[in-house]
């Protein structure tokens, strides 16, 4: 075979290519976007489209058809992830991040979308075209210890990726085997929590383990660096990996980046791109940089695919209660009892001692604001344990600061429920015993509690024949409400979730539920309501069935308020969200919260007068503001005169959503890249699994199998050709090309047998076609455009078509998709129209010297595009002959 400089040539493995240079045995081809140097007996000649259109070279119809067809699929989802397997319907700003995402090599980005926008879908959709043409082999995911499972509950079901979780137990020295945890698994979920645990050399062996090609971090704000404590456990793994070069591609997920300190949030910037950010410089000359690394959308601008907005704002209002006689009496004795302790802390000084007990106060102060029934279970226990040991006392409340300053809104509220344990020996004033035991009297004279009232009122009136979430910081009130929805409803109405899974003293019972069953009979229907503590505040779905959220208790940081909400606002919920509190007018926590929710409101204003699109930015907000913040204001209001209130208030939040906050989340939403659907609704392709279906049968016909289609779906017997992939099944039935989550078997790319048919049609050498087309009234050119430069391992390649006739026009990939699946060769050209065809070339080419006037609207973003006829299909004579 004479090859020369310029030929196409097929390879079984590296595909179709262009020879570069020839030596006396072997060639050098660019494959896309990879150089080889292969035998020459391993390559066939291929004749290009301007060839076959010069020597009057007819291919099959189908053949041809078929080839683009899979060109088109297999591009678009390299670029898209718009094929992927997803049992879950895509929208456009997903698809956005995906293509923004894949567009780079090695990904490089931090994702800070809203609550309840598809951050689990985002990451399947970014990972399943890597691993299926297994660009990614070794994929480390991280998260919190909460959500491992989750991940890959989630991953498998949604998009057929199986993920193992890390267990520390078998991350064991092995000299006999020679090999580590990490030399056997490659696609692995871990939680920081235990991923950061250094202990018995676990992170020497992860080291010294092969890299990542590619590393996910779930709610990355935990890797943190204050610039003054440090960094984190978790961000010093990061960076030692970092530094040791195992970390290839690298992802972050979190909706809240910049957490109050601009040297913390460009330390995060810093582990994705030390070439252009540094912590050490000031944040404001770095800004223009954000584009390149940080995504923000956020849920009042997306769309759908035709461009309605999908979310509106939650409707929220408030019931008000008052106490009854005997709780009004509980909770004045409970009052004079704070007083009296946080005066005897006074006279502790700030020692350990003082410290321990005012945050014991505060824990009392906070189960109150809950229910009488929270409170009591914490009193009994601080009454069996009071005379324990006071260093066990510094010990849990030192225990309980960390917490606190975490932000582990469910850990925290066992630990204070739990008071009794680490405050036992801690003695809160004189006396303290009797008072304890004059508290307990008062809170067993309460049978009845007004807000539990309250809330059954709520469902009769409000809420009538509704399914609910109801959500409460304390495991006590969550059994509470459990026994009086029980009662009122049955037990067969409510299901829960907390973090151990048991709801203790339910009407003198004890009840057991995963969280997973407890969700899956929710969003089923199955039951009415659901009461969860903090533990379903993040990472649940919980909005198939409900739209309607009651917060039982107000928790003291109004983040918390924002991650409850989102589980019923998000993706998916196809109704206004309404949300209702329960506030006592008569309590210091609710002149609190009416100042608050006053405060928030004139921040967002603020935005309105400042940013063309207000958005939701209260998270951003209250990610920038400790939660310290909040603990001050609400513990320490009950000191204040009520007259003083306001100017006190004041002071206590005057840096919470100040000039300064404000000019930071404008300044990074500004910057950052985001969705917006008119600038892009013309690049979002608008095709999905069903446009497979028209390859996929044809495909099948081609190699003379029968079909069964039911809607969407396919029964068939495989192909001898496709068999020879591992894993491809001889028959399948019911093979879906649609997303639904009853969907057993979906097809897509990564599917071993779409790959195989995709993989055949590749190989067709088909590049003109003349046929009676139905469906194609002129004839239609097809451009491939790619990337010569060949920094990046990804496919850089794009079809385009020119559709001729009275008005010519040009074709995105997907409209080009959408054509070809409509069109059906009925007869094959006639012998004679060969000799015509070669007077379609001089056309061809001058069609392709006008694509380059179209390319910037294509915003490909290619470092130096290159253009070749691909395909031609005529469909008659006449088309032949003009």
């Amino acid at each position: 075979m004479n090859l020369k400089r310029g030929d196409q040539v097929a390879h079984r493995e590296h595909g179709v290519g262009q020879v570069m240079m020839v030596e006396d045995t072997t060639a050098v081809v660019r494959f896309d976007t990879v150089i080889h140097e292969v035998l020459l007996t391993e390559l066939n000649l291929r004749r290009t489209a301007l060839q076959a259109l010069q020597l009057g070279v007819v291919a099959p119809a189908a053949e041809t058809q078929l080839r683009v067809q899979a060109e088109l699929i297999a591009s678009l989802n390299d670029a898209w992830g718009v094929f992927s397997r997803s049992r879950i319907a895509l929208l456009p700003h997903q698809l956005w991040v995906c293509h923004q995402v894949l567009n780079t090599w090695p990904p490089r980005w931090l994702i800070a979308d809203d609550v309840g926008l598809g951050k689990t879908i985002e990451a399947g959709l970014i990972l399943w075209p890597l691993l299926s043409r297994r660009q990614v082999t070794r994929l480390l995911i991280i998260a919190p210890a909460a959500l491992t499972a989750q991940w890959q509950e989630r991953m498998k079901a949604m998009f057929d990726i199986r993920l193992t979780i890390y267990d520390p137990g078998q991350d064991r020295p092995n000299a006999k085997a020679g090999t580590t945890y990490w030399d056997i698994h490659q696609q692995v979920i871990a939680s920081l929590q235990t991923l950061r645990d250094d202990r018995d050399d676990k992170h020497a062996r992860l080291l010294a383990a092969d890299g990542w090609d590619l590393v996910l971090v779930d709610e990355a704000h935990h890797l943190n660096v204050d610039e003054v404590t440090g960094a984190t456990l978790g961000y010093q793994l990061l960076r030692k990996l970092q530094d040791a070069g195992k970390i290839n591609g690298l992802v972050f997920f979190t909706a809240t980046p910049h957490r109050g300190k601009d040297y913390g949030f460009l330390s995060l910037l810093h582990l994705l791109r030390s070439d252009l950010f540094d912590p050490e410089l000031d944040l404001g000359p770095q800004l223009p940089r954000l584009a390149q690394v940080v995504i923000r959308n956020n849920k009042q601008l997306v769309t759908d695919l035709q461009g309605r907005r999908l979310f509106q704002p939650p409707i929220v209002a408030s019931e008000e209660y008052s106490y009854s006689s005997e709780e009004a009496e509980f909770y004045a004795k409970l009052t004079e009892f704070i007083a009296t302790g946080q005066a005897y802390a006074a006279t502790l000084g700030n020692t350990s001692n003082g410290q321990a007990v005012m945050l014991v106060l505060i824990a009392l102060q906070k189960l109150a604001s809950s229910s009488v029934a929270a409170l009591r279970r914490a009193l009994r226990g601080r009454q069996q344990r009071v005379t324990q040991q006071i260093k066990n006392a510094q010990a849990g409340a030192a225990a309980y600061q960390a917490l606190l300053e975490a932000g582990d809104g469910d850990a925290l509220s066992a630990a204070e429920e739990a008071l009794g344990d680490w405050g036992g020996g801690l003695l809160l004033m004189e006396n303290e015993r009797v008072h304890l035991e004059e508290l307990l009297i008062l809170a067993n004279r309460v049978k009845v509690e007004t807000k539990i009232q309250a809330v059954l009122l709520a469902l009769e009136t409000r809420f009538q024949d509704r399914s609910v979430l109801f959500f409460t910081e304390y495991k006590a009130t969550q059994s509470l409400l459990l026994g009086a929805l029980t009662e009122r409803y049955g037990s067969g109405s409510v299901t829960f979730i907390n973090g151990d899974g048991r709801a203790e003293d339910v009407r003198g019972q004890t009840l057991t539920m995963r969280r997973e069953r407890a969700a899956e009979l929710f969003n089923s229907g199955e039951v009415r309501f659901l009461v969860a503590t903090e533990a379903a505040g993040e990472g649940i779905d919980l909005q198939q069935h409900c739209h309607t959220l009651i917060h039982v208790d107000l928790p003291w940081n109004p983040m918390r308020l924002h991650q409850r909400v989102g589980r019923l606002n998000r993706y998916g919920q196809t109704k206004q969200v309404e949300v209702l509190s329960l506030r006592n007018p008569g309590t210091v926590e609710a002149r609190i919260w009416d100042k608050l929710n006053n405060k928030i409101n004139a921040i967002m204003r603020a935005f309105e007068h400042v940013m063309e699109e207000p958005e939701d930015l209260l998270q951003l907000v209250l990610g920038m503001t400790s939660p310290k913040v909040f603990q001050t204001m609400f513990s320490g209001a009950g000191r204040v005169d009520r007259q003083h209130l306001d100017g006190w208030f004041d002071r206590q939040t005057a840096q919470f959503g100040g000039k300064d906050v404000l000019e930071v989340v404008q300044n990074l939403v500004g910057h950052s890249a985001s969705f917006d659907y008119g600038q892009v609704s013309a690049l979002i392709p608008r095709v999905d699994l069903p446009d497979l279906l028209p390859f996929f049968r044809a495909s099948l016909r081609h190699n003379h199998r029968l079909l069964e289609q039911q809607g969407n779906t396919l029964s068939f017997k495989t192909p001898e050709a496709w068999l020879e992939e591992l894993g491809v099944r001889r028959s399948y039935k019911q093979l879906a090309f649609e997303r639904a989550a009853g969907n057993d078997d979906v097809a897509g790319i990564g599917h071993k047998v779409i790959d195989a048919a995709v993989a055949q049609a590749r190989q067709f050498q088909g590049s003109v076609a003349v046929a009676r087309w139905t469906g194609l009234a002129g004839a239609l050119y097809v451009y491939r455009v790619s990337d010569r430069v060949t920094a990046t391992p990804n496919v850089r390649r794009t079809l385009v078509g020119r559709l001729m006739g009275e008005e010519c026009r040009w074709l995105r990939d997907w409209e080009l998709l959408k054509l070809l699946n409509e069109m059906k060769p009925e007869r094959s050209g006639e012998p004679q129209a060969a000799s015509a065809l070669s007077t379609l070339a001089a056309s061809v080419e001058a069609e392709q010297s006008k694509l380059a006037d179209f390319l910037p609207e294509l915003q490909l973003n290619y470092s130096a595009p290159t253009i070749e006829p691909y395909a031609v299909f005529v469909p008659h004579l006449s088309s032949a002959e003009g």
